[in-house]
């Protein structure tokens, strides 16, 4: 069985800006169907929003061909609890979404903004841990 993960916003930042690194072959695995990758409304419009940032220098027309791809091979789901766990709140939004698609994996470069190493059955784990992880299974 193929692992699910939620990707936080970093992981896909990281993918975009760094082709080759530990976070652009997630995504790619990912894109390929290795790893069931969750989304959720607020997640989605959180991508869009950071990939959007001049800082980044992204072509609007590749963001959007990007995040339609992921879009495509995600799951879409709708989260019905709402969390105040984490003293970042938009990361709230990740565990909403892991909890709402009972995932195995949140992948995170910010680990300090998340309860725990494990929060309701969710490991939540670095891009590094997460490949690790993959390669071992």
């Amino acid at each position: 069985m193929r692992p699910s993960a939620v990707f936080d916003t970093n992981v896909i930042v990281s993918a975009a800006l760094v082709p080759g690194s530990i976070p652009a072959s997630l995504v790619a695995l990912a894109l390929s169907g290795g790893v069931a990758l969750y989304l959720s409304p607020a997640i989605y419009g959180g991508y869009w929003a950071v990939l959007r940032r001049p800082k980044f220098g992204f072509r609007p027309a590749s963001v959007q061909a990007f995040l339609r791809d992921l879009r495509r091979v995600s799951v879409m789901v709708h989260p019905s609890a709402s969390l105040s766990v984490s003293p970042d709140e938009p990361d709230n939004r990740f565990l909403e979404c892991a909890l709402a698609g009972r995932v195995d994996y949140l992948v995170t470069g910010n680990a300090r903004d998340f309860p725990g190493p494990e929060y309701q059955d969710v490991r939540i784990v670095s891009p590094a841990e997460f490949a690790g992880i993959l390669i071992r299974q």
